[in-house]
């Protein structure tokens, strides 16, 4: 029976409902193509389209005295999708992260870290998070803010959702944080873009956390992530004013750095119907796993495609039975393993129903 610390399955292609292991069928519920983009025959010809005109890569920098428009386009669907004034691309969420952390920095601030904040908004290798539950964080926070000094610009990070346990957070303490000074909340939303807010969806893409989050004159809000994700594209984001997107371009991170392919892009910009399509065929699924899933064994957050396990023997007990489920430790190797079931917009109904006989069975 195979265990977390056995080696890893190595295989030669996309995984979709299945993957193919040592001549093995699997069922596959992990990973986080969460609408099921890359996967999708009608994308990948979007794509292969949008490759013919744009190449497969841009090793440019955005700030050269050559710039290809299909970026702002693209971002100011973005951040309309989103509800955010502006939108500004990069070739990774973790560069996205970053790329703010260090123009913040560079201003001296004290950072405030939530509970298991990505490390792409981490100010360095190692970061000291805190041990307690969101919830009792974010009471902590306004108090927190108003203990360090006046003269100190403070710069809150956190994530925009447990990814790993299934929980969604709740924003409303940014309203009682000080009026006194400004403050800087930046949110990584890597696993919520295409996914939350599914009724204030727009073009059938989820708008994400953005509306969620208080607005006070004093905190600006900075809202990063992955496009890999949910929205099945190689590249991350930054949603910010203008402002502060502006000073972000002059930066060596952004300025150094090539930007995500064009081309993805560009099957972004066509492909409306299929992120709806999406959308509504994971939102079928996820209700589908609520109801034939036994809710006791599971973290869920009602809605969300993840459920989030404590029992780690349930990984290798699924996989004796054809079923793929993620399990590893994340985000270094010596952090626990993480056990969690992932609905996609690419499982079928049977897939589901096979995934729910097999828990039952390990409760047996």
């Amino acid at each position: 029976m195979k265990k977390q610390t056995d080696e890893p399955f190595v295989i030669d292609h996309l995984p979709s409902r299945t993957i193919t292991h040592e001549g093995r069928t699997y069922l596959f519920f992990s990973g986080t193509a969460y609408l099921g983009l890359p996967q999708h025959p009608a994308f990948q010809q979007l794509l292969i389209n949008a490759i013919a005109r744009y190449g497969i890569t841009f090793g440019s920098s955005r700030n050269g005295n050559l710039r290809l428009g299909i970026y702002e386009e693209a971002e100011a669907r973005l951040a309309a999708m989103v509800g955010a004034p502006h939108a500004l691309t990069v070739s990774s969420g973790m560069l996205a992260g970053q790329i703010v952390v260090n123009w913040l920095m560079a201003n001296n601030a004290t950072f405030v870290y939530g509970p298991q904040a990505h490390p792409a908004l981490w100010n360095g290798p190692v970061v000291d998070l805190p041990t307690v539950s969101f919830a009792h964080w974010a009471t902590q926070v306004p108090n927190v803010v108003r203990g360090i000094s006046i003269s100190s610009s403070v710069v809150i990070l956190t994530n925009s959702i447990d990814a790993f346990r299934s929980q969604y957070y709740d924003f409303s303490w940014v309203a009682e944080l000080p009026d006194d000074r400004p403050i800087t909340l930046v949110v990584d939303d890597s696993h919520g873009l295409g996914v939350l807010n599914d009724d204030l969806s727009r073009n059938g893409c989820s708008m994400g956390i953005w509306p969620q989050i208080p607005q006070k004159p004093n905190v600006n809000l900075i809202v990063t992530g992955s496009l890999a994700k949910a929205m099945g594209l190689p590249g991350g984001v930054i949603f910010a004013d203008a402002n502060t997107l502006a000073n972000l371009r002059q930066t060596a991170y952004f300025g150094a750095c090539s930007p995500m392919p064009p081309a993805y892009l560009d099957a972004f910009l066509q492909a409306d119907e299929l992120y709806a399509e999406g959308r509504e065929r994971l939102r079928q699924n996820v209700l589908l796993a609520e109801k034939l899933l036994p809710m006791g064994l599971f973290s869920h957050a009602t809605g969300y495609p993840l459920f989030f396990t404590e029992q780690d023997s349930l990984y290798p007990f699924l996989l004796e039975r054809g079923v793929f489920v993620y399990s590893f430790a994340y985000p270094t190797t010596t952090d626990r393993a993480n056990t969690r079931l992932v609905i996609s917009a690419f499982h079928q109904p049977a897939d589901i129903e096979t995934l729910a006989k097999a828990v039952g069975d390990f409760l047996k």
